[in-house]
């Protein structure tokens, strides 16, 4: 096994006003010091349009996974690490989810309000699946708010990763064109179907919110012969995600400080150590990747006190 590591901490920054506020006053003393004895490496640009997020692009290239913005297939290659054979198909996920519809956008809340069990989601995809399969998409269980579908039209409409939409307005992000039509008058027809569902009804009754909708990511077709495990250096961190979803920035703060002291820390050692290593800090808009660069670390660890601050690298990203 290789004593290789590459940390890749996705939503290390977004363009979100709160999100800056609170990177003025972070102090990341392991990341700086790791980060100016390292030389930087790979990084992926664009800007926060794109359909796949930065961190969703980096793991890509990290699996050798190369598709279109929006077609990362990321739902094939997580079913043939599950053991399932994705046959050349196309792949989705899609995730059951309430929308809240004003009078000039929709707005999407983040899957976890829903609160959703078992028995009510595998109900309300017995209602959806016959409208799935006229589609010729099929569509099967895999956790409450995580369902698998496969079929022609997931290879061919370029859909919004999840991370990009969840606690925002989503209207630029429905599916687009000619190509996106048959999947927004699907999910249409299942606001019509989902409207009086009994178990929309029984939640509505508790003051839960109800399903209303769908969104369909994680599509693409898995290039033949693809190994469906990740690289066994790549360790990636969550700490920051459901907290930069949910805009709840004293909660993503409190998370750079537990990278900071936990990740930040044992890289640093590592490093010093000889073992080679890896960061790739991923925004909304882009990601860059730093690598130790062979020998010298430890003249290069301890004059890493003139180093760059890491809010400054996070700001750009």
């Amino acid at each position: 096994m290789s004593d290789a590591v590459h940390l890749l901490i996705p939503f290390a920054a977004c363009s979100a006003d709160g999100c800056r506020e609170r990177l003025a006053s972070l102090r990341l003393p392991n990341l700086e010091r790791l980060l100016a004895a390292m030389a930087p490496a790979q990084q992926v640009a664009g800007d926060e349009h794109t359909l796949s997020m930065p961190h969703e692009r980096v793991l890509a290239r990290e699996c050798g996974l190369q598709a279109p913005d929006g077609l990362l297939p990321f739902a094939a290659w997580e079913a043939m690490q599950a053991g399932i054979d994705p046959a050349g198909q196309a792949w989705a996920w899609v995730t059951p989810c309430h929308w809240r519809v004003g009078t000039d956008h929709v707005f999407m809340h983040h899957p976890q309000e829903l609160a959703l069990d078992a028995q009510e989601s595998q109900a309300l995809l017995a209602a959806l699946r016959p409208y799935f399969e006229q589609d010729g998409l099929q569509l099967a269980y895999e956790a409450p708010t995580r369902w698998l579908a496969s079929g022609p039209l997931f290879a061919q409409v370029p859909c919004a990763s999840l991370d990009r939409v969840v606690g925002r307005v989503i209207d630029a992000w429905m599916p687009r064109g000619e190509a996106g039509k048959p999947l927004r008058r699907l999910q249409q027809e299942m606001q019509m179907l989902l409207y009086t569902h009994p178990v929309n009804e029984e939640r509505s009754r508790g003051g839960q919110l109800p399903v209303n909708s769908f969104w369909v990511s994680g599509n693409g077709v898995l290039p033949p012969g693809h190994a469906p495990e990740p690289p066994p250096e790549l360790r990636i961190t969550h700490y920051l995600r459901d907290a930069a979803l949910r805009q709840d920035w004293a909660a993503w703060a409190a998370g750079w400080q537990q990278i900071d002291e936990g990740e930040g820390a044992w890289l640093l050692q590592a490093a010093g150590a000889g073992q080679s290593v890896a960061v790739s800090l991923c925004g909304d808009r882009q990601a860059r990747t730093w690598r130790s660069a062979g020998g010298g670390w430890r003249r290069r660890l301890a004059a890493a006190f003139s180093r760059q601050r890491a809010v400054d690298w996070l700001a750009e990203l």
